[in-house]
């Protein structure tokens, strides 16, 4: 699908129809047209784009040369990628060891001020402070994602990203010495802040070293991946991290990543897939007002609420139905299987839902809850796809960075909603609760639906357009 029409710059592979876009071949050159080429080398030159020094119209590489250098970018950018996703997942994930052994009894809270992101202990909290504390983090998260975007640009993301690890790792540390209500919401704010800005920056470096067709898939490598120590992994960055991949030489690293032809070849196949590569303030608000990418901000919304409670609650639910803390421990451990990943997703939840809503046995019959409540955390989840969709329909670097945070700032949205679906006078069945969660689930049911319906009008609306423009009018739309 193209971009909106109020986009500037559209990727040149377009401008011939019968032309199919390829990442694998340096035939597929957008810039073999000596006046497009210097058109785009005074863009780079004008957003002092990293790595025009390498730009090269001219160069040539094979299929065999380009492939060795991708699993070299694999090894050396995302293998850290997963790492650093690893340092974001621990200290967004310590939670349920707490809840299930009577850290709301410990902490005097009950189930509506339960669903945060770390736990606590020594701290005389009631359930609305506990339920700010939560609220706060989400709310900083969701607003530190795009200005932090902005920061890493300016600064570097070899430079932002390291240091937002660093200072989120040092305040989950200091949490071991919390004593009092102030304290508790500053460190709930300061995560919020440092950790939200962090997935749309990692997305954003990832795409000065991969295509707009390899960058989807390594999203879901990274998605599949969590946990591990992260201070180590925020020190070690700065040292990990090259400030683009013309950059890899250091003190440190004397020689390099790279010889001087596979730096030709790595500048230069980026920007074949995606001229626009050289971002600039300008073009952010246009990218923001893309409405054909606004239907999948609805679902970052929706998708993952009919699931998010239970997967918070499940320590809670256990121990409510009288399993043991040890046996509790083992029962909720991964139980997001992901046999599948695809937009059917709710499909499955939807039945699973409904059995908890009007099954008699559902909250009391503790095997049988425990069983529908595994097969509902076990749904095809969705966001790696409509990740790779955003990607893919974003066109431009510019585009993509915004696309990607406006999406994630959505999800957190529906998180905020969703932590606050189960509530204390709705214990313990939670009928009310899986009452709401049954029609989020058939509402984005017919959202995906009606997705498809307007991108398919969409893309054939555009296709007309396209095909009654002359050269003239696709070179003033392309410029």
């Amino acid at each position: 699908m193209p971009s909106s029409s109020n986009s500037r710059y559209i990727p040149l592979s377009s401008v011939d129809p019968q032309e199919a876009p390829s990442n694998a071949a340096s035939t597929d050159n957008p810039f073999s047209n000596p006046g497009v080429a210097d058109l785009y080398r005074q863009v780079y030159e004008d957003a002092q784009y990293e790595c025009r020094d390498y730009f090269d119209p001219e160069l040539s590489w094979t299929a065999e040369e380009e492939a060795r250098l991708v699993g070299r970018i694999d090894r050396r950018v995302c293998l850290w990628a997963c790492i650093m996703f690893f340092a974001l997942q621990m200290d967004r994930g310590n939670l349920v060891q707490a809840l299930s052994d009577n850290m709301l009894d410990d902490l005097n809270l009950n189930t509506n001020g339960m669903n945060i992101i770390h736990s606590y202990s020594g701290l005389d909290l009631n359930e609305a402070d506990y339920n700010v504390g939560n609220t706060l983090f989400l709310i900083a998260f969701t607003f530190a994602e795009l200005p932090s975007q902005l920061i890493s640009k300016r600064i570097g993301p070899d430079v932002w990203i390291p240091t937002l690890i660093t200072l989120w790792s040092m305040v989950a540390m200091s949490q071991a010495g919390l004593r009092g209500i102030a304290g508790f919401y500053t460190t709930r704010i300061l995560l919020g802040l440092f950790e939200g800005g962090f997935v749309p920056d990692i997305i954003l470096w990832l795409s000065y070293f991969y295509t707009s067709r390899e960058l989807p898939i390594r999203l879901r490598w990274i998605f599949l991946l969590e946990g591990m120590i992260t201070l180590l992994i925020g020190l070690m960055s700065y040292f990990m991290m090259p400030a683009s991949i013309v950059e890899t030489k250091s003190w440190y690293r004397p020689n390099g990543w790279f010889t001087e032809q596979e730096l030709g070849i790595a500048v230069n196949r980026i920007l074949r897939d995606d001229p626009s590569k050289a971002i600039t303030f300008s073009r952010l608000w246009n990218a923001a007002k893309d409405y054909d990418l606004w239907p999948l901000y609805l679902v970052g919304f929706l998708a993952d609420i009919p699931v998010n409670p239970l997967g918070t609650y499940i320590p809670l639910i256990l121990r409510n139905l009288g399993f043991s803390t040890p046996v509790g421990n083992t029962l909720e451990r991964d139980p997001y299987l992901h046999p599948y990943r695809n937009n059917m997703a709710h499909l499955w939840t939807l039945p699973c839902l409904i059995a908890l809503r009007f099954w008699s046995g559902a909250m009391t019959d503790a095997w049988g809850t425990y069983a529908l409540v595994v097969v509902t955390l076990s749904y095809p989840a969705t966001r790696a796809i409509v990740l790779g969709w955003i990607s893919k329909n974003s066109n431009t670097v510019s585009t993509r960075s915004v696309s990607v945070t406006l999406y994630n700032i959505f999800v957190e949205a529906g998180y905020v909603y969703s932590n606050n679906v189960y509530r204390e006078d709705d214990k313990p069945l939670y009928h009310r609760g899986n009452r709401n969660l049954i029609a989020i689930n058939v509402l984005t049911i017919i959202v995906f639906l009606l997705i498809k319906v307007y991108y398919v009008h969409r893309n054939r609306h555009r296709d007309r357009v396209w095909a009654k423009m002359d050269a003239k009018d696709r070179s003033k739309l392309r410029d």
